[in-house]
């Protein structure tokens, strides 16, 4: 009986590991899609500060 127990409580505490690790990985999942947007923002910031500016401009025209 006491070694189901320790059976038990060991994968339980396995599944716990593996739950930590799979919190990591997401954590890093996200990190990584947030630095690819704060690069993409970056290259493409001026280019679109361009747009919206020839836009305005355009609309300002009476």
């Amino acid at each position: 009986m006491v070694q189901y127990l320790s059976i038990l409580l060991n994968a339980r505490f396995a599944k716990m590991e593996e739950r930590g690790a799979t919190a990591v990985e997401y954590g890093l999942l996200v990190a990584l899609i947030a630095a690819v947007i704060v690069a993409a923002v970056a290259v493409l910031g001026k280019e679109v500060l361009g747009g919206f500016n020839d836009v305005n401009s355009e609309l300002q025209k009476p």
